[in-house]
């Protein structure tokens, strides 16, 4: 398979033949120098927004107050930004103007961390004025010029490099630790909705314990909707295994477990997750409150085995290790012989049981259906039409 930066080329190619310069930047560069998978493909030209798209034929004008065009070639989508520079920023997070400059340097000036603000040309040359490159190898997130500034640009950036020392497993300079210290606040001025985004990023990346404990020494935490005053709570989540929790799911349900929520729900609703995700973390916080849970085929077929296996990682992650043997391959084999998984499969409908009894409808009838959907779960009772027919007149005649 041809390499991603191999199919992009052409790109950079026909930019430069018209003049222009052009580099792969930002985020491709960095996951390129680390190995890790790339995504997206982001390109900056010299180029104006109305030249790039007199030089490609398809074109969509996703972002031209920002310079940014996206083309598309070969069936594949690139961004392509204009170099720019940002004047002052409001609110804390967007540039009250962007001007457009003609040199690569100007545009990876205004880049929020070093290892974000290297140039690639489609030599595979490295353009690295801010010595991204070194810190890349030193494992060290560190902001651009001066990182106070970085951050009082667009506040996001502190959760940004935090979210970045658990995804590649990096530790922070000093520098910019001290600069989220500084200004912690400001967080508060930026939008629930884009913090989220970044915390969850956080907890799935490879070191979400040394992600929290930056969130802690920071105070950074003290300004998070909610979780004021609960910093005592997540140091002890820095003693458990939390990084075999795989999902957000999880993560939430042990939070709001260990902090003990009067109102669980308006804190979830609070950090606008959608409902589909408010249920989920809701149910595994429901399932840590009950006595713990013996599997059979009944509690296993209610819960369902996803949620079973990210309640016994929880149960791990609080150290209840006498749990040990409802590991996932325990809990898969038992799911795997339920005779049924949902209610839909089972052998006989409503209908079924009217036309064989010759009564009317009511509540008796979802009673016994659920009666006789547990007695197959629980193997009490097979599911044919000829041995249920024979327990439903048995049931008639009680």
């Amino acid at each position: 398979m041809m390499d991603i930066f191999e199919k992009a080329k052409p790109i950079l190619e026909k930019l430069i033949k018209n003049g222009f310069e052009a580099y792969f930047v930002g985020g491709c560069v960095r996951d390129k120098l680390l190995n890790r998978s790339i995504g997206d493909i982001d390109i900056a030209t010299s180029a104006l927004p109305n030249e790039v798209m007199s030089i490609f034929p398809k074109t969509v004008p996703t972002g031209l107050q920002h310079g940014t065009v996206l083309v598309i070639e070969n069936g594949e989508s690139y961004e392509i930004t204009t170099f720019r520079t940002e004047s002052t920023y409001h609110d804390y997070r967007r540039p009250s103007e962007v001007l457009f400059v003609k040199s690569i340097e100007e545009d990876l000036k205004r880049r929020d961390f070093t290892m974000n603000a290297i140039a690639m040309t489609w030599k595979n040359e490295m353009l690295d004025p801010f010595n991204g490159v070194k810190d890349i190898s030193d494992g060290l997130i560190q902001c651009v010029g001066e990182a106070k500034e970085r951050f009082q640009e667009d506040a996001l950036r502190m959760l940004r490099g935090i979210r970045f020392v658990s995804q590649l497993d990096f530790q922070m300079s000093k520098e910019t630790f001290q600069a989220i210290k500084s200004n912690k606040q400001l967080i508060e001025k930026i939008a629930i909705e884009r913090i989220n985004i970044e915390i969850e990023k956080m907890f799935l990346g490879q070191s979400p314990i040394k992600a929290i404990e930056l969130l802690i020494q920071t105070e950074l935490i003290n300004h998070l909707p909610d979780l004021q005053k609960h910093s005592a709570r997540f140091n002890e989540l820095l003693e458990m295994p939390i990084n075999t929790m795989k999902t957000v799911e999880e993560y939430w349900a042990l939070i709001l477990f260990k902090c003990n929520f009067e109102e669980p729900e308006t804190i979830l609703r609070n950090w606008k997750m959608s409902n589909d995700r408010i249920k989920q973390i809701l149910k595994l916080l429901n399932l840590l409150y009950e006595n713990k849970i013996i599997w059979n085929n009944a509690k296993l077929y209610t819960i369902g085995l996803e949620d079973a296996i990210k309640y016994e990682r929880l149960q791990s992650v609080l150290g209840h290790t006498n749990r040990k043997d409802y590991n996932e391959e325990y809990l898969s084999d038992l799911y795997a012989k339920l005779p049924i998984y949902v209610k839909s499969e089972l052998c006989i409908t409503g209908n079924d049981l009217l036309n064989w009894s010759q009564l009317k409808g009511g509540p008796w009838l979802k009673e016994v259906i659920n009666q006789i959907e547990f007695q197959v779960v629980e193997e009490r009772l097979e599911n044919n039409r000829l041995a249920v027919k024979e327990w439903f007149l048995n049931w008639l005649q009680k």
